[in-house]
């Protein structure tokens, strides 16, 4: 079961909740997969996301083909208890660029969700795992990615903006950023 750790307000209508879980449980209407250019999804968050979702992801990630660094497409959710996938493609740690990379990834990611409607997103920490990314640089990243966009972007269908970590090393890298960068904290509970 997922576990909400912190939670605030991004200002107007929309909450930042960071979570304790399983991405692929998440009842939100799209979750992020951190992939690749070419959307084969075989390990990490990508691989979890094909293997609960069903062959459906993988069959429409084929059809996509590719996509650029930094940013995002969307295909069905298959079995999993969300309306959608996109599919973000972050940076792998040493090509250069990737904070600029990272950040547009997220960005690509919310502008998708917005357009497809979504009241409710989750994401992982794209690139954090097998691209190498650090962790705690990522946390910095694309918390105020995400702070960032609200602020530019005041008319949104989005609501709630989870971000969604089975790893405790993560976990405590994005609770770190998250006092850090002062996010108004509201609760926590754990």
């Amino acid at each position: 079961m997922n576990t909400e750790v912190r939670r605030a307000d991004l200002g107007g209508s929309c909450d930042l909740v960071l979570v304790r879980g399983d991405i692929t449980v998440e009842a939100v209407d799209a979750i992020v997969n951190a992939a690749n250019t070419h959307l084969q999804h075989g390990g990490g968050v990508a691989g979890a996301i094909a293997r609960r979702g069903g062959p459906a992801i993988q069959r429409e990630s084929n059809a996509i083909g590719y996509v650029p660094t930094g940013s995002a497409a969307v295909t069905s959710a298959g079995n999993l208890p969300c309306k959608h996938v996109i599919h973000a493609v972050g940076p792998i740690w040493g090509t250069g660029n990737e904070d600029a990379m990272l950040r547009s990834a997220v960005q690509s990611a919310l502008d998708l969700a917005d357009s497809l409607g979504a009241a409710t997103l989750s994401l992982p920490a794209i690139s954090s795992g097998i691209y190498g990314f650090p962790k705690k640089r990522c946390a910095s990243v694309m918390l105020a990615a995400i702070r960032d966009y609200f602020r530019e972007h005041q008319d949104h269908a989005l609501r709630e903006v989870r971000i969604c970590l089975i790893d405790e090393r993560t976990l405590q890298a994005f609770e770190q950023e998250w006092s850090a960068a002062d996010h108004g904290e509201e609760a926590r509970s754990d």
